[in-house]
């Protein structure tokens, strides 16, 4: 089996029951692709995949804290998802804050902490205020932590991380990796064990670039608001069948 027909076919790893399970990736990343190709498949506005989408995030979540995840970040909105139709992005910031409002007071009671890292200031103000509000009334919770990547790109940490460098005086012979790493949005965020891409598409799109520098990637055909228990623990399978060498043998 060539690499691209195994990547395809991930989808369909078989996903094992609880007492089954495998060592457990402790930090995982999904990049959730297919929204809007979901809305249009039902002949449906942008908005419409995009409120699926979102309603799917909290399950992911409860799945993730059953099969034993610590760290669990998400794609939520790109640096690059502003140049979309305004009536898009304006749908998505609705969406956004609808579903902080929702979900609040369940994930306090779970025990889970949100995080957002990215970009804040170009969010509307009652965005910012929800998200700041999530974050302090998670705080304390340690359960499972939930990374929102939000008006988030990889490039655009790396060129901040090294802005702050730059500006913190910093001698160059002493940048090494973690001086670099104590400058990124979210220095306390564990790098990924495993990357999740739902859609079928073959690219980490500038999500997370330092921190996936060695993790398993595994992608999987259905679109996100398809995505389910056994797609994510089909994927945890895969992940536990590899052997990780970091660059050695």
């Amino acid at each position: 089996m060539n690499l691209l027909t195994r990547i395809r076919t991930l989808a369909r790893v078989r996903a094992l029951p609880d007492h089954e399970l495998p060592e457990v990736a402790q930090s995982v990343a999904i990049i959730m692709d297919g929204n809007g190709r979901w809305a249009k498949r039902r002949g449906l506005p942008p908005a419409a995949g995009h409120r699926a989408g979102a309603r799917l995030v909290r399950r992911v979540v409860e799945d993730s804290i059953d099969v034993g995840i610590h760290d669990l970040s998400i794609f939520a909105f790109s640096t690059e998802n502003w140049s979309r139709p305004q009536d898009e992005v304006d749908a998505l910031m609705e969406i956004f804050a609808e579903t902080i409002e929702r979900e609040l007071p369940d994930l306090v009671e779970q025990g889970v902490r949100v995080r957002f890292i990215g970009r804040k200031d170009r969010a509307p103000e009652g965005l910012r205020r929800r998200m700041a509000a999530m974050e302090d009334r998670t705080e304390l919770n340690a359960r499972l932590n939930l990374w929102v990547a939000f008006d988030y790109g990889g490039r655009a940490e790396l060129v901040e991380a090294a802005r702050r460098i730059v500006e913190s005086g910093v001698e160059p012979q002493e940048i090494d990796e973690n001086v670099f790493a104590a400058n990124l949005y979210a220095p306390e965020l564990p790098d990924p064990d495993l990357l999740i891409r739902t859609s079928g598409e073959l690219r980490i799109s500038n999500f997370l670039l330092w921190q996936l520098a060695y993790s398993e990637l595994v992608f999987v055909d259905k679109l996100w608001p398809d995505f389910d228990e056994r797609d994510l623990r089909a994927s945890l399978a895969e992940y536990a069948s590899r052997r990780r060498r970091f660059g050695g043998r």
